[in-house]
């Protein structure tokens, strides 16, 4: 996959409990199967993007919060320039696989 076609993450702010991290991607970037180790809280700002999971896909939107559970695998297809915000656990990892 070529590294340019991702979304960026960067990394807003680290606490002693959270860390908040922010998404932000042009229409047409894909981020590739991943899982955090903990459960993240997906706050959308702007665009439009697809969360696919094995069961169902779900459609992110400005406004719309998102809660991924642990573990769970998933990948994002940014559809409209997307900007998130992932608030988690300080201890969480992202895992690609």
């Amino acid at each position: 996959m070529n590294l340019m076609n991702k979304p960026e993450l960067i990394h807003l702010a680290v606490g002693n409990t959270y860390k908040v991290i922010q998404i932000k991607g042009l229409s047409g970037m894909t981020m590739p199967p991943h899982y955090s180790t903990g459960e993240a809280v997906i706050l959308v700002e702007e665009g439009q993007a697809i969360l696919k999971m094995p069961e169902v896909d779900h459609i992110l939107t400005k406004g719309t919060p998102f809660i991924i559970p642990a573990g769970k695998e998933h990948n994002l297809i940014i559809q409209k320039d997307f900007k998130a915000t992932a608030i988690m656990a300080v201890d969480s990892e992202i895992t690609f696989i």
